[in-house]
């Protein structure tokens, strides 16, 4: 089975930008028979015809090509010709890989022996203090209101 993403003009999505996007709407699954092959260009014109309009590119299950598969909400990239996840807040960046990177690097401690950091990005206090973005809590922590610790480079703190 072949499977394509519907796209549609849009401006970002995530509010960061005025930029406009290929934003993915919907994917469907297309009859191997109506696709001589992976990319062919036969596949789209058959999903233009036979859903009366709309842009359509293949995407791979497998991410065989164009990064990954298409998922609702994703953007299309037509000078890179792949399925990228949207931007997750403003300060994240593409890498090499077309992967969001934090501008902060993920922290190197998740666990303490048998308790993990419960690990989340804050875009305000990455905001207010470009040296913060980082902050847990303990899995084990269950009181009603949580010790928050920040990431410092080299160990979690409490705030």
């Amino acid at each position: 089975m072949a499977h394509f993403a519907e796209l549609k003009a849009m401006t970002d999505p995530t509010g960061f930008t005025s930029d406009s996007h290929q934003v993915v709407q919907r994917v469907v699954v297309v009859a191997n028979d109506e696709v001589p092959s992976d990319m062919h260009v036969d596949g789209e014109t058959w999903c233009i015809n036979f859903f009366k309009g709309g842009i359509w590119k293949q995407t791979s299950y497998n991410h065989n090509f164009r990064k990954q598969y298409a998922g609702i909400g994703m953007v299309y990239d037509p000078v890179k010709d792949k399925f990228l996840n949207s931007q997750p807040y403003a300060s994240w960046s593409l890498d090499s890989n077309d992967d969001w990177q934090a501008p902060i690097t993920y922290p190197t401690v998740t666990e303490e022996g048998d308790v993990r950091y419960i690990i989340s990005w804050n875009e305000e206090k990455y905001n207010a203090d470009n040296t913060k973005g980082w902050e847990a809590t303990k899995s084990n922590d269950e009181s009603e209101t949580p010790t928050k610790y920040d990431w410092n480079g080299t160990a979690w703190v409490s705030e």
